[in-house]
């Protein structure tokens, strides 16, 4: 994984004192989803980690439920961006065909392919009662422990993270990029093709809570959701339905618990 960033000049002004100062800034393409010939989503995106990427999407999104749904991958740069490519095999192909059909129509809420209320606050499975036990310690130190994976924002302070905490491991592994939902369904991608059971830890975000994002990591079947900031009403309400530990402000040596409490204990973590 590399660190996408570009050197740029500027003037910073502080206290009425003016001074040219070089600047990194992160990259920022479009990145097109392209599933059997057809786009499904285009998303602005730092250009790196394109395959866990558009394999973190499809899997959080649905679109293939095991790496075996995907018959072929390759990512095409253009100029202007990215075309990540993937064909499906023919029973899935046919699922993600039906679903579009039912998808056609003038109007869209704003979450990539979804044409419909229906679809933005579908059900979600709900997870086991078991599954990894955190000590409130680490859970305390999640967000500080996830710094350490974060060479695009040492660069730039200008992108977000996820990383994935194994109990009594710390993060063992992590991406970033401009967007937060991107940042997850890399790591969600990058788990699955190198052999990392999400079942066995717990996600850590930089970035607040939204229901998507909750979505997005009990679809991966990860039990335990930590981040450095707030959820939303909808999200803390998801997470109760589906059974998902949330733990929130998760910084400054504490954190706030939501939902599924049992998760957290007063002692040594480990997986069940």
């Amino acid at each position: 994984m590399s660190a996408r960033c570009i050197s740029r000049p500027g003037l910073a002004v502080h206290r009425g004192a003016v001074r040219p100062v070089t600047r990194a800034l992160p990259e920022e393409v479009p990145v097109a989803l392209v599933f059997d010939g057809s786009t499904q989503a285009v998303m602005m995106a730092t250009p790196d980690d394109i395959a866990d990427f558009a394999y973190g999407f499809a899997l959080s999104e649905g679109i293939i439920s095991e790496l075996s749904d995907v018959a072929e991958f390759e990512t095409v740069t253009h100029a202007r961006g990215i075309e990540a490519r993937i064909w499906l095999r023919t029973e899935r192909g046919s699922a993600l065909k039906e679903r579009q059909r039912s998808l056609m129509g003038p109007t869209g809420c704003g979450l990539c392919g979804i044409d419909s209320l229906e679809q933005a606050l579908r059900p979600l499975p709900r997870l086991p009662a078991g599954g990894p036990r955190l000590g409130r310690a680490e859970v305390a130190q999640a967000t500080d422990l996830l710094r350490a994976h974060q060479p695009l924002h040492d660069q730039t302070r200008a992108v977000h993270a996820a990383g994935f905490l194994r109990p009594g491991e710390g993060i063992v592994m992590a991406r970033e990029d401009v967007g937060r939902h991107n940042a997850l369904d890399k790591l969600i991608g990058a788990m699955v093709r190198q052999g990392l059971d999400p079942a066995e830890g717990a996600f850590v975000l930089t970035s607040r809570v939204s229901v998507d994002m909750v979505q997005k990591t009990v679809l991966a079947r990860c039990p335990i959701l930590i981040a450095v900031s707030a959820p939303t009403a909808l999200a803390l309400e998801t997470a109760q339905a589906a059974g998902l530990t949330l733990a929130a402000f998760a910084r400054g040596g504490g954190f706030d618990l939501y939902a599924a409490p049992e998760r957290i204990v007063d002692g040594e973590s480990h997986v069940a």
